[in-house]
């Protein structure tokens, strides 16, 4: 098979590692038995040739052959069509995982990054809009707490919806956003503690010190 190549930044601030989402094709890769290397971008310089590949100018980017894939849901189902590990092969099956990608990008990613955004800068008071924020992504957690429930993953295999939507999670559980709700925890723990999810944690961690330079 050939060589799948993840594109990230050479470079972050500490606040971010960990959390910068190549991390989620590198776990996929990994779980994936996918044989990849991972390349650099500017993180202070983002000129014209990234653009060209990125239209919003970010990182993580999935080249494949000869194609170039922006957005991290989109380079995960892309690697899960690589990989019965990470995407089952029966149609039903695979519309299923599709659809809780979706849902982890959707409508718990669009709740939790706002919400995150307020925690990251400490304006999260009852003045700033915080509140409304904060109601929005309780009732996601809610929900997601109940179809969780008596589920070690979201399908019936742990899959790249999994990985997705643990990633959401590991996000909002950093402000002990999870407080509440032990169902949602318990999925987020679970795929920490798989060893794809380490190597990939620990690489993109290694990868961002060593652009300290």
């Amino acid at each position: 098979m050939s060589e799948f190549i993840i594109t990230t930044y050479d470079w972050v601030p500490e606040v971010p590692r960990g959390y910068v989402r190549d991390l989620r094709l590198r776990w996929a890769a990994e779980e994936g038995q996918l044989p990849y290397r991972v390349e650099s971008t500017s993180f202070q310089d983002r000129g014209p040739d990234h653009f060209a590949k990125h239209p919003f100018g970010q990182a993580p980017m999935l080249t494949h052959k000869d194609q170039t894939i922006f957005e991290s849901g989109a380079a995960l189902l892309y690697l899960g069509e690589q990989s019965d590990k990470l995407m089952p092969t029966d149609q039903a099956r695979r519309y299923n995982v599709t659809q809780w990608v979706f849902a982890a990008l959707n409508s718990m990613e669009m709740a939790s990054v706002p919400w995150s955004l307020f925690k990251f800068s400490g304006t999260d008071n009852d003045q700033s809009g915080y509140p409304m924020f904060d109601n929005f992504l309780t009732s996601r957690l809610t929900n997601l707490e109940k179809a969780l429930a008596e589920r070690e993953w979201l399908t019936d295999q742990f899959s790249v919806a999994d990985i997705a939507m643990v990633d959401v999670l590991r996000l909002i559980d950093r402000f002990d956003g999870l407080a509440g709700y032990p169902t949602c925890r318990a999925l987020k723990e679970r795929g920490e503690a798989r060893p794809a999810f380490i190597k990939a944690h620990a690489d993109q961690l290694a990868h961002f010190k060593r652009g300290d330079g």
